[in-house]
């Protein structure tokens, strides 16, 4: 089995170092290499594009938002994953736009980052449970906000995918819903993907607004 080819960004050397000290210790995981400016990171992963490239948001020269920009067009099966110690809103928000497949604050645990990385990497997105909640209170206000989505008529929800929705849209994350329910985290991402495949949404806003129209929960 390869290994992840993991490449970190960030202008902290100590910050790296310590990086890659948790994650050395993973035996499918391989430091590719690492970088303290945009300029440096785009010269170094031109040679050999990384599976994750791990990215703090505040850079010397450049945001890691812009470089999360350019890494999605350039670079599309190299995912990022922002690790960073600005977790407001603007700045969670302007990095999932910009391609960016995770967030995590700089306080994250070494399971959560292994965990973080193992998801991403196989195509999901991954955030910490205070980043998911920052996502949802904004979602939910967003969804009350704006009256641009109708009401749809009756979708074949199982009662499963309804309890799920409901959940969801009330504010509870992935592990709460996971745990509320006797069910596997990865179990829930598959019915959420079911539920906006089935109602044909391609957001977790438009998710919100759905369950809020339609009045599967009250806000």
């Amino acid at each position: 089995m390869s290994k992840i080819r993991i490449f970190l960004v960030d202008d902290h050397q100590l910050v790296r170092d310590g990086i890659k000290a948790l994650l050395m210790s993973s035996e499918n995981l391989t430091i590719l290499g690492e970088a303290s400016s945009g300029k440096e990171c785009f010269e170094k992963i031109a040679v050999e594009p990384p599976d994750i490239l791990i990215l703090d948001i505040s850079l010397p020269d450049t945001s890691g938002i812009d470089i999360t920009k350019r890494v999605s067009v350039e670079y599309p099966e190299t995912r990022v994953l922002i690790l960073s110690m600005y977790t407001n809103e603007d700045f969670i928000f302007n990095s999932v736009k910009a391609g960016a497949r995770g967030y995590l604050p700089k306080n994250t645990s070494r399971e959560e980052l292994l965990t973080a990385i193992q998801t991403i990497y196989q195509g999901e997105e991954f955030f910490a449970d205070s980043i998911s909640r920052i996502m949802l209170r904004s979602y939910v206000r967003k969804a009350k906000e704006d009256d641009t989505m109708p009401q749809r008529g009756p979708v074949p929800l199982t009662t499963r995918e309804i309890e799920i929705l409901k959940l969801f849209a009330e504010g509870f994350i992935n592990k709460e819903i996971s745990d509320k329910l006797d069910i596997s985290i990865r179990t829930v991402e598959t019915h959420k993907n079911h539920i906006m495949k089935k109602l044909e949404l391609k957001s977790t806003v438009e998710l919100i607004k759905y369950a809020i129209r339609n009045k599967i929960v009250e806000v």
